[in-house]
């Protein structure tokens, strides 16, 4: 009901702007239609593979291809806490996919996030990212997509509540969260940073997850890159720009490397859904492109301070015997990979000690770890990847919240406590 009253708010405020934006929105695409009015030259071989590469880096397939389904067909759900949308039909087919769309139109799509009708795309698509890809690579990608093979698969309506089924609304989301605008470089910094910020912030879309978002939906601009709870999945994805989390500014170099590209390394290893972005998209780019992503994202600040802590804390009585408690689990089934010391064994068990991603404000990956288990991605750095087997179904909610306590504040860790009522809430969370 909340959410419902917000977006009726700002029907209302925001009218003026919904028209003032719509007519600059237009006038923008006539102007960038007046400038790419000429037909696209035939495609290359050159230009398909490196539209290929270029569908890798953006991790196109993930979301445009369903369970079980054909390469970018479309079908997949994607819940919101909006609603569930299902992502299109992207083949080259003529009549529920892309085979009937122009270069121009494609690029209206990524630039503009408007659709080949003109009708507005949802921000779900992340066109706010997408923005920052230049022609040149728009029509790569293009070129590519019309060789995928065609699947007759119409496209599925989302199934939105309301008001939020309202396309116009987006007019004034727009105006307030949507400046189309290519990728500039900064030319106070390298080549090579400038090709890492244009990764990250465009193909990449790693603000998409890492950057808190507000009650309409869109990142808050203040904190980009700052972490934020993935909606609806409740994993929390950390800030790349706090040293209390996952800030990389006193990282090794070729460990941040390792991890972008094999999904483990002696500082962290990745789980959840930054494991599949390592296996489907990042360890397929070449290592050129992985270097200048980690040269940028060791360039952040990392001064943002963590976040508050998501529960009540104990009495120190009640701390106490928390940890005595989990002390006890840990020994019993967590010491024998990590060891008794925290240190673990980097080549295949991640240390628990001094492991920020086990110390954040927020326990939610920690606690959904000990209940689901999991495993970093399957790479070619990293062929036969040692997994966490779940302990959900042997440990009860006060046994997750004492060694995920224990965890968090033994050894170099010092971090919030964890509540029974916490692991419960998150034990009801489906995986996916």
């Amino acid at each position: 009901m909340k959410r419902i009253l917000l977006a009726l708010l700002l029907l209302i405020i925001v009218v003026p702007a919904v028209i003032i934006g719509a007519e600059f929105i237009d006038h923008y695409d006539a102007e960038s239609a007046a400038t790419a009015s000429a037909p696209p030259a035939p495609a290359t071989e050159r230009q398909v593979a490196r539209g290929a590469y270029l569908a890798r880096a953006g991790d196109c397939m993930a979301c445009h291809t369903a369970r079980g389904g054909q390469p970018y067909a479309g079908g997949r759900a994607i819940s919101t806490p909006f609603g569930t949308m299902y992502a299109p039909n992207i083949t080259a087919d003529k009549e529920t996919g892309l085979g009937s769309w122009s270069a121009n139109d494609f690029w209206r799509a990524l630039h503009h996030g408007k659709s080949k009708d003109g009708s507005f795309l949802y921000p779900a698509f992340p066109y706010t990212n997408y923005t920052k890809i230049t022609r040149e690579d728009s029509d790569a990608l293009f070129a590519y997509m019309q060789t995928v093979t065609p699947v007759r698969q119409p496209s599925q309506e989302h199934a939105l509540r309301f008001p939020y089924n309202n396309r116009i609304l987006l007019a004034g989301w727009r105006a307030l969260y949507f400046t189309p605008g290519a990728y500039r470089a900064d030319s106070a910094q390298s080549v090579e940073w400038n090709r890492g910020a244009y990764l990250v912030q465009g193909l990449g879309h790693c603000s998409a997850c890492h950057t808190t978002r507000n009650a309409f939906g869109a990142t808050v601009a203040k904190s980009d890159l700052g972490g934020g709870l993935i909606p609806i999945m409740n994993w929390y994805a950390p800030s790349l720009t706090s040293d209390a989390e996952a800030g990389l500014g006193n990282w090794e170099l070729q460990h941040i490397t390792a991890l972008l590209k094999t999904g483990v390394s002696p500082r962290s290893t990745v789980f959840g859904p930054m494991a599949e972005v390592v296996s489907r998209s990042l360890q397929h780019l070449d290592d050129n492109d992985i270097q200048a992503m980690a040269v940028y994202l060791k360039s952040l600040p990392q001064n943002d301070p963590p976040p508050a802590l998501d529960t009540p804390q104990p009495d120190k009585a009640a701390a106490d015997r928390m940890m005595q408690a989990g002390a006890k689990i840990y020994e019993q089934h967590c010491a024998e990979c990590h060891k008794a010391d925290g240190k673990g064994n980097t080549a295949a068990y991640p240390p628990m000690s001094g492991n920020r991603a086990l110390t954040m404000g927020s326990a939610v990956n920690p606690i959904r770890m000990v209940l689901n288990g999991g495993f970093p991605p399957s790479t070619e750095g990293n062929p036969r990847p040692y997994g966490m087997p779940p302990f959900g179904q042997m440990l009860n909610d006060q046994e997750v919240a004492a060694v995920v306590s224990y965890i968090r504040n033994s050894w170099d860790n010092r971090a919030g406590f964890v509540s029974p009522q916490e692991v419960n809430r998150h034990r009801s969370i489906p995986l996916d």
